[in-house]
């Protein structure tokens, strides 16, 4: 099991960027395939992006392919989710989540470990 905190949410104008990091505790998130997924109200918790233990391979929902980039850095526990050309859609509560697997899945019930959020508003 390993703990995960996000951070770097807040309000941005339409058009601009934020920067997600998720951090996460335990010596063994280099074996955690992790994922970002959002939640706007009223609707389901969706996928957004994932990444493999070795970065060697990631995955994007097709409405944030070409804005959003998903990395990690090992050595310091963090995957981070760089968001350009942010659109009011994007409104949502953002969430890390992590698997302790080489596979990325785009399910929320894949996954059982999961941070509290974070909240990214963007306005128009």
């Amino acid at each position: 099991q390993v703990q995960l905190l996000e951070s770097g949410g807040g309000l941005v104008q339409a058009g601009g960027s934020l920067r997600l990091s998720c951090t996460a505790s335990g010596r063994t998130f280099s074996s955690y395939a992790t994922g970002w997924f959002r939640q706007a109200p009223g609707k389901e918790r969706e996928f957004v992006a994932g990444i493999s233990p070795s970065a060697g391979s990631t995955a994007y929902a097709d409405s944030v392919k070409g804005r959003f980039t998903i990395s990690r850095d090992n050595a310091k526990n963090t995957v981070n989710l760089q968001m350009n050309s942010l659109k009011p859609e994007d409104t949502a509560v953002y969430y890390c989540a992590a698997r302790r697997s080489n596979v990325v899945l785009t399910s929320t019930s894949g996954y059982n470990n999961w941070g509290q959020g974070t909240q990214v508003t963007v306005s128009s």
